[in-house]
C-alpha cells in the first residue's frame, strides 16, 4: 500500500481517538466557559453619552443616529468597508454580509442591526442591489461618524463592529471591535474551527504542511 501524500491528522484507533477527544472536550468546555465569561463582562462595560449628532442617508432620506434604531433598545451597527471612491464594496466585508442568516431573533430582543459605509447612498444601494441583500444599510458620507468610531483612518477605510443603546432621546455607545473581533459575524469561521484543516490562514498554529494562505488574504 503506498503511503499518502494528502496532509492529514495521524491516523489512529477508536479507542485512542476517544481518549484523545475527551481530553479535547475538558479544554473546549473551559473555552466555552470562558467565553461566557467574557461575554458577561461585555454587558458590565459602562457606556458613554454621544454628544455629536450623526446623521445618515437612507432610503427613507436622512436620519438621524436614533432614527436607525426603529424603535428597538439597542443598535448594532457593522461598519462595511466601501470608501466613497470604491466602485465595489470590500469583497471581506461582502463575504460576510453573504454569510450573514436570518436575524428575526434580534428584533425579538429589542435590537436593530445595520450596516454603515463613508460611500454615496447611490453605491451602496448599487451594490446592495446585486447582492440580493435586504438588511438596512445607510451612508454616512457627509459626517464624522467613521471617523469617531475608527473605521476611517490616515491608512484607509477599516471594518468593525459598534454597539449603542438608546435612553429616551439620548444615544451612548456601549462597544466596538476590530479586525478579527467581528469574526463572530458569521459562522463560516467556527464551522472551519472544527475541521482537520481549519480556516487554512497562516495565523493558526497547524501542523506543518497543512494548507495555509495570508489571513484575510
Amino acid at each position: 500500500m503506498t503511503e499518502n501524500s494528502t496532509p492529514h491528522p495521524p491516523i489512529v484507533s477508536r479507542d485512542q481517538w476517544n481518549t484523545e477527544r475527551e481530553a479535547l472536550l475538558l479544554q473546549e468546555k473551559a473555552h466555552t466557559r470562558e467565553g461566557d465569561r467574557l461575554a458577561a463582562a461585555r454587558r458590565r462595560l459602562p457606556m458613554v453619552k454621544l454628544d455629536k449628532e450623526y446623521f445618515f442617508d437612507g432610503p427613507d432620506g436622512k436620519r438621524s443616529l436614533l432614527g436607525l434604531f426603529e424603535g428597538q433598545r439597542q443598535l448594532i451597527v457593522y461598519h462595511f468597508m466601501f470608501g466613497p471612491d470604491w466602485e465595489k464594496g470590500c469583497l471581506g466585508c461582502t463575504g460576510f454580509v453573504d454569510a450573514i442568516a436570518d436575524l428575526s431573533l434580534l428584533g425579538e430582543r429589542d435590537t436593530t442591526f445595520v450596516l454603515v459605509s463613508r460611500a454615496p447612498l447611490a453605491k451602496l444601494n448599487a451594490w446592495k442591489q446585486e447582492r440580493g441583500w435586504s438588511i438596512p444599510w445607510y451612508s454616512s458620507f457627509e459626517s464624522d461618524f467613521n471617523t469617531d468610531f475608527n473605521v476611517t483612518r490616515e491608512q484607509g477605510e477599516a471594518s468593525g463592529l459598534s454597539v449603542f443603546f438608546q435612553l429616551e432621546d439620548d444615544v451612548f455607545h456601549t462597544y466596538s471591535t476590530y479586525a478579527r473581533g467581528v469574526e463572530n459575524l458569521v459562522h463560516t469561521y467556527p464551522l472551519l474551527d472544527v475541521t482537520p484543516y481549519g480556516r487554512q490562514e497562516d495565523f493558526e498554529d497547524s501542523p506543518a504542511g497543512w494548507p495555509q494562505k495570508p489571513t484575510y488574504g
